[in-house]
């Protein structure tokens, strides 16, 4: 394969160029930001009426593990409807269903924050893998979905940041329903972005419309693993989002860690609005690790096997570093630099990752392929995060949690070398 090499001018050239890749990009940044509203807004509500870590993991599960569930039917759905159609649909759904988080803020109602996260969640089961697939289609050549990747996962980063940040500002000054409403109504706006963009779906092209019961239809299914399967290039590049996964724990450590020991006291401030802002400072810094990621990767960045086979190892041991510095980090400014610095392996890899899964597999199964890939990583930051609040509840404090989560990351590193080691 041919190398090709990643630039802010690239970046430029793409959006410029081409119309509906810049359409799609517009819709991300709208909907991704005001997500990041909203996470600040949840987890401090859920610490500040349980004062649980346990209702944080809890929180963090209904927003990944319904991807696990639903990825069979999302990859499914994906590869025999039109992918944009899938999307707006989804985006629509979004709108009320996190609209009607106004309503669950009492103690009594708690129930109601994780049914309508889990709801939500699974909306961006049937989205975010419909993105990922269609993307080849919206670009021109190969080099276009390397930039495109790399441009999705830096403006991921950025939303994380601006959006975690302006999230604890808002919530904290205007209160929470604020968060809520504007989180709701930039997925209308995604949702009409989406329908301006121009695409030949071909994978639709000659096959009957889709009927109710192929959702309960898993041959589909076992034909996209049977295609992983007999494809050795594709199996060890599933694992590398399950290994980003084990980082997941993140989503408990940074509430906790930002609503208790880094809070951000003084200036008047409430103890609510002090965790919110310790929490938005703790979160922006993982959206600037996962935005440098991607450019100091740069010069690693290739479709050459081998090379890339050591940049992912790389990525793997950053996080390593970055993850045990919090561990002993003793201020919030020594720990924000840890977090950047952890957030920028894994964003490396993000980018390695989806770029090999959509260049080595074909159109008609990309759907299943990238589903299934969304589904490791969601498992294990499921199964991550969930250890970490039970722990962190058992009276283990959250620093050690991350120096453990800074050991485990040792794993991914030496099983994709020794999965990878025949790669030329």
């Amino acid at each position: 394969m041919a190398e090709n090499a990643i630039s802010l001018g690239s970046y430029r050239q793409l959006l410029r160029s081409n119309r509906n890749v810049r359409l799609l990009w517009l819709a991300q940044v709208i909907s991704e930001m005001g997500d990041w509203f909203y996470a600040v807004a949840i987890y401090s509500l859920l610490l500040e009426l349980t004062g649980s870590a346990r209702s944080v993991a809890l929180a963090t599960v209904a927003m990944v593990f319904p991807q696990v569930l639903i990825s069979p039917m999302a990859g499914v759905v994906n590869d025999r409807m039109r992918r944009k159609q899938v999307m707006i649909a989804a985006d629509i759904a979004r709108f009320f269903i996190v609209g009607s988080m106004i309503f669950a803020q009492s103690l009594d109602r708690i129930w109601l924050v994780y049914v309508l996260m889990f709801l939500e969640t699974m909306m961006w089961g049937f989205f975010e893998p419909g993105r990922s697939s269609l993307m080849p289609n919206l670009c021109r050549d190969d080099k276009e979905v390397l930039v495109a990747n790399a441009l999705g996962s830096t403006t991921w980063a950025v939303n994380f940041f601006l959006g975690s940040a302006l999230g604890g500002i808002v919530a904290a000054s205007f209160g929470r329903n604020a968060v809520f409403v504007i989180n709701s109504c930039t997925f209308l706006v995604s949702a009409w972005l989406l329908t301006r963009t121009e695409v030949q779906e071909q994978h639709v092209v000659g096959q009957p419309p889709m009927r109710f019961r192929e959702l309960f239809d898993f041959s589909p299914i076992l034909d996209g693993w049977r295609y992983i399967q007999g494809h050795a290039s594709l199996k060890p590049i599933l694992l590398i989002k399950g290994g980003i996964g084990l980082i997941g724990a993140n989503w408990v450590l940074l509430p906790v860690l930002g609503e208790g020991q880094f809070r951000l006291d003084g200036w008047g401030l409430t103890t609510t609005q002090a965790g919110m802002l310790g929490m938005s400072t703790l979160m922006g810094a993982r959206g600037i690790g996962s935005f440098i990621g991607p450019m100091l990767g740069a010069p690693l960045v290739t479709m050459q096997l081998r090379r890339l086979r050591w940049a992912i190892a790389l990525g793997f041991a950053i996080a390593c570093i970055g993850y045990l510095g919090l561990g002993f980090a003793p201020s919030l400014l020594l720990a924000a630099i840890a977090v950047v610095v952890g957030h920028a392996g894994t964003s490396m890899n993000y980018v390695f990752s989806s770029t090999l899964v959509q260049t080595l597999s074909e159109d008609r199964f990309r759907g299943r392929v990238t589903s299934a890939e969304f589904a490791l990583m969601m498992t294990s930051i499921s199964v991550s995060s969930f250890c970490s609040g039970e722990a962190i509840d058992r009276g283990i404090p959250p620093q050690h949690v991350a120096m453990w989560v800074s050991g485990l990351t040792l794993t991914p590193i030496l099983l994709w070398l020794w999965a990878t080691r025949k790669w030329s």
